[in-house]
């Protein structure tokens, strides 16, 4: 089994042979697809959703955004703090950014939430550079989202989670190394559309999250 280092440098290297226009039609898909998921889970009723966007060679999440804003949703998006964990800020189209203290990103600025508010949304949209079919998923490397679902867990309170990727981000069973600190998905976004992973184990399992660990 490849390690986790070597599965992140390999997907890393596929999104970035990907050509604009892929990536374009990558973010449209998303977004429509994800639109379907958001509807799905609400019942058609205006919610708020936990997003992120997407940056560099990423799956394209800024037409998501738009389209969850568009169809009444309220959109949270997570902002680094201090020991990889996150705060949240409502997004809109007029929201200002600003260069992270702590990652390669840029921000939303706006009054900061604590990710208690993550438990009362409708759903989670997460990073991932690769997901298998058991719901192991690989983040950027820092844990924070990692941190976040246990933290749901705990508490019980834990939404609907879904990972976002490329099609060929989604890696057969048994390819993905699980670690203690894991939490595991059970479904997808795609530009081909939602994956229900019916190999995932438990989200709310009793796993524990050590000190020090690595999104």
């Amino acid at each position: 089994m490849a390690s986790k280092e070597d599965i992140r440098r390999n997907r890393r290297l596929y999104r970035r042979a990907l050509t604009p226009g892929q990536i374009a039609d990558a973010g449209e898909a998303i977004a429509r697809h994800g639109s379907s998921w958001a509807s799905s889970v609400t019942s058609g009723t205006p919610s708020s959703f936990a997003v992120y966007v997407g940056v560099a060679f990423e799956p394209p999440t800024m037409p998501l955004l738009e389209a969850l804003h568009e169809a009444g949703h309220e959109v949270l998006l997570p902002v680094c703090e201090p020991e990889r964990q996150l705060s949240w800020v409502y997004w809109t189209p007029s929201t200002v950014f600003t260069r992270s203290a702590y990652a390669p990103i840029d921000e939303p600025t706006g009054e900061r939430l604590d990710s208690s508010v993550v438990a009362s949304t409708a759903g989670i949209f997460m990073p991932a550079t690769a997901v298998d079919r058991d719901g192991n998923r690989i983040g950027q490397g820092g844990g924070y989202y990692d941190r976040l679902l246990q933290g749901l867990d705990a508490s019980g309170r834990r939404p609907p989670t879904i990972a976002v990727v490329y099609d060929d981000d989604l890696l057969p069973s048994g390819s993905i190394p699980a670690e203690a600190f894991d939490r595991p998905v059970r479904e997808v976004l795609t530009p081909s559309g939602i994956v229900v992973l019916d190999n995932a184990a438990d989200p709310s399992d009793s796993r524990s999250f050590p000190a020090g660990s690595g999104w």
